[in-house]
């Protein structure tokens, strides 16, 4: 298994596009006006405590105000807001914790009003992005990760990731990392921590400390709301989370960047740093790894997969669905019940990239076709089980019901990746189109245009369909253009382009505009 991760760039967004062994299976954007991403940490105050519901809303510079339950409150709640009102105020300037006396831990079934009071000052983490008309969900239990431990404040437990199987590997971990936390601190082990040396253990413990020291440091008489503490870029944090042993590429078309990833992959795995690679040949990136391609064929309310068969997936504001068709495959299978979990299987597997791909999460209700027997119902659950277990998002998956229906639960964190892969037809109001030919016109007028302007070299990037258009056939369109302004125009089809899409460029790949 291959895993390459390929990094377009552009002056204000980033894309990343993870692929295993050729296939698309997660897309990511990094967008610099997103100012509430996971894992940041904000200084702000309590607008209102609301008793009835158990939880408080909190003023964090978002337009809708971000909601904390009281079981987000964290247990040691009460030290966290002892340290925030003495450094505050700069009467305490250690923030080691090795000298702070620890409060007692807050009461798991108590009640919001007796914990935190409006106007109080508050630091607060956002584990959930603002989603449709909410607004960010956040958590005063902060938790500062790295690539090998996550940093918990005010904690003393040693907590081990679940997917570290050995018991032995287990006690060793926990006997390094104890010798190396301070006083004051909680860790988590991470599962990449598994056979690491107590060296790169402790580098990733000083690295976290020293951002805890320097966000505490932004605390002293600021403003409320305040961005205290950012998450790392978006290239860092995908690395550190996704990152292991099975990537043999990571590729960006970015010289910044590409330099960014080059040393972060230094410092995690320096005998990984050859496989990042610059890329700057002229076509752009996602093309050149048939991503476009994918991203185009993947989106959208029906998708198709082998032999025939297709899914039909609908978002409703309560839950996803997703509907199995057998479609038009020619049935090799010997009767009707091989065909179904044949057609299952295959849907499995789609059903898992779908839910990583559009980040898809809450309530997933799948239509699966029904099927006779309880062993393929097993067999069909534990399949899905299984191309699910690299799926770092969490879930939890319920065996069929008598019905053929699968249900998951999948964690939502930020909004669901939509593309739409649909137009306006501009031949009609209200209509969607999918191949618009009336685009061609608008192309011959602006050639015309250009070449009054004495270019001598033209090349045109369109979309494929429109590309083909212009060049197939006899007379093509393209020739045409030959015949009456005497000069050959350079067609290049361009997968990333809308249908109504389309550049010149001149004989130095400069844009004519």
């Amino acid at each position: 298994m291959n895993k390459e991760l390929i990094v377009r760039s552009s002056s204000d967004i980033v894309d990343f596009a993870l692929l295993k062994d050729g296939k698309l299976i997660e897309l990511h954007k990094d967008e610099e006006d997103n100012n509430f991403a996971v894992g940041d940490i904000f200084i702000a105050k309590i607008r209102k405590v609301v008793p009835g519901l158990n939880a408080a809303f909190v003023n964090v510079g978002y337009e809708k105000d971000a909601f904390l339950h009281y079981h987000d409150l964290g247990p040691q709640l009460p030290s966290l807001l002892k340290f925030i009102k003495r450094v505050s105020t700069g009467k305490l300037r250690d923030y080691s914790l090795k000298n702070f006396p620890l409060e007692k831990d807050l009461d798991k079934n108590g009640s919001i009003a007796n914990a935190i009071k409006s106007n109080q000052s508050l630091l607060v983490q956002v584990v959930k992005e603002p989603i449709s008309t909410k607004g960010p969900r956040i958590s005063s239990e902060l938790s500062i990760a790295g690539r090998y431990i996550v940093l918990v404040p005010f904690s003393n437990r040693i907590s081990i990731s679940q997917k570290i199987e050995s018991q032995e590997e287990k006690n060793r971990l926990k006997r390094l990392v104890k010798s190396i936390t301070p006083k004051g601190f909680g860790v988590i082990i991470r599962t990449v921590a598994d056979g690491k040396k107590v060296a790169e253990l402790d580098s990733d413990l000083q690295n976290l400390l020293n951002r805890w020291t320097a966000m505490c440091k932004k605390l002293y008489k600021a403003h409320h709301p305040t961005k205290v503490l950012g998450e790392m870029n978006k290239a860092s944090s995908i690395l550190r989370d996704i990152f292991n042993d099975s990537f043999s590429g990571i590729v960006v078309d970015d010289e910044d960047m590409y330099t960014q990833v080059k040393d972060y992959v230094q410092q995690i795995a320096p005998k990984k740093e050859s496989i990042v690679k610059y890329y700057k040949n002229g076509v752009p990136i996602f093309e050149k790894y048939g991503i476009e391609r994918q991203i185009k064929t993947s989106f959208g309310r029906t998708v198709s997969m082998a032999k025939g068969a297709y899914l039909v997936i609908e978002h409703t504001e309560a839950l996803h669905v997703v509907d199995v068709n057998s479609g038009n495959r020619s049935n090799k299978e010997k009767n009707q019940e091989d065909t179904a979990l044949e057609v299952n299987l295959i849907s499995a597997q789609e059903i898992a990239r779908q839910l990583r791909l559009r980040d898809m999460g809450g309530i997933i209700v799948i239509d699966f076709i029904d099927m006779g027997r309880a062993e393929n119902r097993k067999k069909l659950f534990n399949y899905l089980r299984d191309e699910m277990k690299d799926d770092k998002a969490k879930h939890k998956i319920l065996p069929p019901s008598k019905f053929g229906l699968i249900q998951i639960t999948r964690q939502r964190v930020r909004p669901e990746r939509n593309i739409k892969t649909k137009e306006e037809n501009p031949n009609l109001v209200g209509g969607e189109i999918e191949a618009p030919i009336k685009v061609v016109e608008r192309i011959s007028q602006d050639l015309e245009r250009i070449y009054k302007k004495d270019y001598k070299k033209v090349t045109l990037n369109a979309h494929p369909f429109i590309a083909a258009f212009l060049t197939k056939g006899f007379p093509s369109v393209r020739s045409k253009w030959f015949f009456e302004h005497k000069k050959w125009v350079k067609v290049l089809p361009r997968d990333a382009y809308t249908y109504l899409e389309y550049h010149f460029y001149d004989k130095n790949g400069n844009k004519i505009k």
